[in-house]
């Protein structure tokens, strides 16, 4: 520094956070005017196809309507296409940070071996897509995972975050360093498109295929919205992935495999000579409502209970076939990993795709009841069994619904006619206190407790019985 002469603003000083907040301005502006222009860009008709007579025509189409004017279609995408802007503006700022490439273009070369390929940062082209089409409330619902490593978790959450928003769906998305799980709803040309840029991801390549999402009817109304972030596991066991991998998981069985076990271990167990245990990974709240003939459905309220449910139930294994089976799958996958790693087991098969595959091949199969899904609908049908009942009168009833009791988030099973006589809540405890809360000053708060988790053990012991050799005829 020359004598005599200032010294620079410093980043902490009010001159430079002042500088600093105008560049971002400058530079948030900056990805707006390029999104927008990218935006218009996409919205052009081919000169091929414009007006054959030497005119210009129709130089711009979206959303069903044709513009001849550059005013018409920068009014048009102003008005209708602000948030598809700001996404792809957003998008562009994120890149930019995290050092990945522009949506559409080649990714960057990578240093990563061929098992460990760059994320591509690109989103699917919807200018052909009227905003009607891509936001229809008639829609579906996708259910996939897929494990892989990954060498950036937050990078890939950034991605799906924007690819998501970029289709208007919404969902919930969990990323890890040991892979991906999702569930999202939208249009089915927004699933469509999800689908297909999924797997032109490089990441996924050779991993994930089409069959491994399941789609059941629905949309984005089934979400109240979308949620993308990075955990430890893609599947909440409460194990360190390295510790017990999905590598080490056990025998998949298609469908039509896993329908052919069972029938076999039904045979057998109605005559009492099975060696083999039909086990249902999943929470109590779920197997309720409808599981298979003969299974072993564990009472437990989080799949985090699982790897206790084993460690305290050994014995149960010991020397046995089991035939694990969840939602989709991907609960079987650590947990069979966890339950091979006891070295008690003769063998370990897992239902590949879950019983939502099984039930695409087998409506009329070996699962009876509704299937529990984590979103809005609670649950989806394949047959006409309805095996629980309300909670209070004791009538075939499998629509659940929230207790009504503000503090507590208890699922519970009341039909119709007891919802009329005010028996909402899940228990007395709950309905009592919902009737305390509404009677005095709003703002006041309780203590989350129920009858239902209180008599309920965390992790029940089984006591290894001729339930084992019941075939599940409830």
């Amino acid at each position: 520094m020359v004598p005599g002469e200032a010294a620079p603003p410093g980043p902490g000083s009010p001159r430079g956070s002042a500088e600093g907040a105008a560049a971002g301005r400058k530079q948030r502006a900056a990805a707006r005017r390029k999104a927008f222009s990218l935006f218009v860009k996409a919205k052009e008709v081919p000169a091929a196809s414009r007006c054959p007579g030497g005119g210009e025509g129709v130089r711009w189409r979206c959303c069903r309507q044709a513009f001849e004017e550059l005013p018409g279609i920068h009014r048009h995408v102003a008005l209708h296409h602000s948030g598809d802007v700001g996404r792809q503006a957003g998008l562009g700022a994120a890149l930019a940070e995290a050092g990945g490439s522009p949506a559409g273009s080649a990714a960057r070369p990578s240093g990563h071996s061929c098992s460990n390929p760059e994320i591509s940062w690109a989103l699917p082209d919807t200018s052909h897509v009227s905003h009607d089409d891509l936001t229809s409330q008639v829609g579906e619902v996708l259910l996939y995972y897929c494990y892989c490593e990954v060498k950036d978790p937050e990078k890939l959450c950034a991605w799906q975050k924007a690819l998501c928003q970029h289709l208007h769906l919404t969902g919930k998305v969990r990323v890890a360093s040991e892979g991906i799980n999702g569930t999202v709803g939208g249009s089915k040309v927004a699933t469509s498109l999800y689908i297909k840029v999924m797997l032109s991801q490089p990441l996924f390549k050779n991993i994930l295929c089409q069959e491994d999402f399941k789609s059941s009817a629905g949309g984005a109304h089934c979400f109240p919205d979308l949620r993308v972030g990075v955990f430890k596991e893609i599947v909440p066991m409460g194990i360190d992935p390295k510790i017990v991998s999905y590598k080490e998981t056990g025998i998949h069985l298609s469908p039509q495999e896993f329908h052919r076990e069972v029938e076999q271990y039904l045979s057998q167990a109605s005559q009492g000579q099975s060696d083999t245990i039909l086990l249902d990974c999943r929470n109590f709240y779920e197997s309720k409502i409808g599981h298979f003939q003969g299974c072993l459905a564990p009472d437990i309220r989080k799949f985090s209970y699982f790897p206790s449910y084993v460690d305290e139930n050994l014995e149960l294994f010991k020397d046995k076939r089991v035939l694990m089976y969840c939602t989709g799958g991907i609960r079987c996958e650590r947990g069979s990993a966890y339950l091979r790693s006891k070295a008690v087991c003769r063998e370990v098969y897992q239902l590949k795709g879950g019983i939502h595959k099984y039930l695409e091949e087998f409506p009329d199969g070996f699962y009876r009841g509704k299937l529990f899904v984590f979103d809005d609908r609670y649950a989806i049908c394949s047959n006409e069994d309805i095996i629980s009942a309300c909670r209070y009168c004791g009538v075939l009833w499998d629509q659940y619904k929230l207790c009504s009791s503000q503090h507590c988030r208890q699922l519970v099973l009341t039909c119709p006619s007891c919802c009329n006589k005010g028996l909402t809540a899940c228990c007395p405890v709950c309905q009592e206190k919902e009737l305390k809360v509404t009677s005095r000053a709003s703002g006041q708060t309780l203590k989350e407790e129920c009858e239902c988790t209180r008599r309920r053990p965390r992790v029940p012991i089984e006591n290894v019985s001729p339930r084992m050799l019941d075939t599940g005829k409830d």
